[in-house]
């Protein structure tokens, strides 16, 4: 569809402001793209940014009806603030991260259960991001059935929205902004092929509405396949998480190794042995006998020779100042080689916080746990509940939870499950087993954590890569 004279000069004006780029650029998702869009330069734009939120004004009228409009953070935000304030309508703020005081409420501004309420986006990709919003909203009672882009990239954004029951409109495709791009001369007609063939190659394409199956006088509709690792990867705030996502796809891992052993030589000489199988490796230094800096380098070696991330097992539990003191002081200086730690919330959201303090800058991440596999466990119920809403609220830095289940509907998190091994039972402490198929497939988590039954086998490779099939094999039958 050809743009109207208004829409392509806008094109240009969002390319002579560097708004749209063109090269080699690493997405959030981690992929390679020629084009990116960085909409956030409008804000030193006045005149742009008011032209940007009439054009999307405009196409707001395709959408039903709304009370309300909400922009996704951040850079939506202020594009929504100038819809609001010139058309009249009511604007709500959704936060990133509830304020640790005060009414703590992620939705800001006036609106009452049932409100139909109209999502802004700059940008869509696959869809994550708007439908992230969307989510929350409901959660305050909000109705969301609309939500309006400038720039839809199709990469499969659109059809994913409305597969949630979302309609999204869009003012521009990429198709339509590299086709004037193009037109004026701004790029060659390599770049151009180049954008359309990377948006063809990159899709986040899923099942359109569930299919409808007969059943006498009632319908039933088919479940649709749950999103694959790397769709999930858009929806992460983290960027390890984002990585650990691509990690697990790429080596068709979603084992973790739980190497608790005493002596360091016998650690680094079984991470050798079974790094290629494993996506994560994890560690308990406080039991090692010997630990040692160098030890923690060639650790950090073998992380690079086999591609695994440094996972160690600290279960912080302290008040924030503490737990920051023990995160990156002391003798393990466990931030300057861990890419991801462990919590507990029962000292509550300051744990978290004390951690991300020194740990976000230093791009590592965090797991909190949510429940534990060992008999009589206290890790449940409303705890459980509370350590969900804290990682939501801290989801920046926390990528995920230790459980035994999805402990939420949530699939920007991780759920790793312990005690795994290929049979199911117990041990003399009341460590309870269940196996790979059981916790991935029935339980719907996403890693197993293995020690014993690896380290102790006789052939530690080949147990192993049993236990990476199972898992995988697990995965991918519950995403089919």
């Amino acid at each position: 569809m050809e743009l109207d004279t208004n829409l392509e000069q806008l094109i240009l004006k969002l390319y002579d402001i560097e708004g749209v780029k063109f090269g080699d650029f690493k997405l959030k998702s981690g992929i390679q793209s020629p084009a990116y869009f960085d909409l956030r330069v409008i804000v030193s734009y006045p005149a742009l940014m008011r032209e940007v939120s009439q054009v999307l004004w405009q196409v707001s009228m395709k959408a039903e009806k709304f009370a309300s409009i909400c922009g996704v953070p951040y850079t939506a935000l202020p594009i929504a603030s100038v819809m609001s304030v010139d058309n009249d309508v009511p604007m709500l703020i959704r936060r990133r991260e509830a304020k640790d005081y005060g009414t703590k409420k992620m939705i800001e501004g006036k609106y009452n259960a049932g409100d139909l309420c109209l999502v802004v986006e700059d940008v869509v990709t696959s869809g994550s991001s708007v439908f992230e919003t969307v989510q929350l909203l409901q959660e305050y009672g909000l109705v969301v059935k609309d939500a309006v882009v400038l720039l839809e990239r199709q990469q499969g954004g659109t059809e994913r929205l409305r597969n949630d029951g979302v309609n999204l409109h869009s003012v521009i495709t990429m198709t339509q902004l590299v086709t004037v791009l193009k037109k004026h001369g701004k790029i060659d007609e390599t770049m151009y092929n180049r954008v359309l063939k990377f948006v063809a190659d990159n899709r986040f394409d899923i099942p359109s509405q569930p299919a409808v199956v007969g059943n006498g006088d009632t319908t039933v509709k088919k479940a649709k396949a749950e999103m694959t690792f790397k769709e999930r990867a858009e929806l992460c705030k983290n960027e390890l998480g984002r990585r650990l996502f691509g990690l697990m796809e790429d080596k068709q891992s979603n084992l973790i190794l739980s190497a608790d052993l005493t002596k360091s030589e016998d650690i680094l000489k079984l991470v050798d042995i079974v790094g290629s199988k494993v996506c994560i490796v994890k560690t308990h230094a406080d039991i090692i006998e010997d630990f040692t800096v160098d030890f923690v380098h060639k650790l950090q070696d073998l992380a690079k020779k086999h591609n695994f991330l440094i996972f160690e097992d600290r279960k912080f539990a302290d008040i924030g100042n503490t737990v920051k003191y023990q995160y990156n002081n002391g003798l393990h200086k466990i931030i300057e080689w861990a890419d991801i730690v462990n919590a507990h919330s029962v000292s509550g959201p300051g744990v978290i916080q004390g951690l991300q303090k020194v740990g976000l800058e230093k791009g590592r991440a965090c797991l909190l746990i949510a429940e534990m596999s060992s008999k009589g466990s206290l890790a449940k119920g409303e705890y459980t509940k509370a350590t969900v809403d804290m990682a939501k609220t801290y989801s920046e830095f926390v990528i995920g939870f230790i459980s035994q289940n999805r402990v939420c509907d949530d699939q920007q998190f991780l759920y790793m499950t312990p005690g795994v091994r290929l049979e199911e039972g117990k041990d003399s402490l009341g460590q309870q087993y269940v196996t790979p198929s059981v916790a991935i497939l029935q339980n719907k988590t996403d890693l197993i954590i293995v020690g014993r039954n690896i380290y102790n086998a006789e052939d530690p490779l080949n147990v192993a890569e049993e236990f990476r099939q199972a898992a995988y094999n697990a995965y991918l039958k519950r995403i089919s």
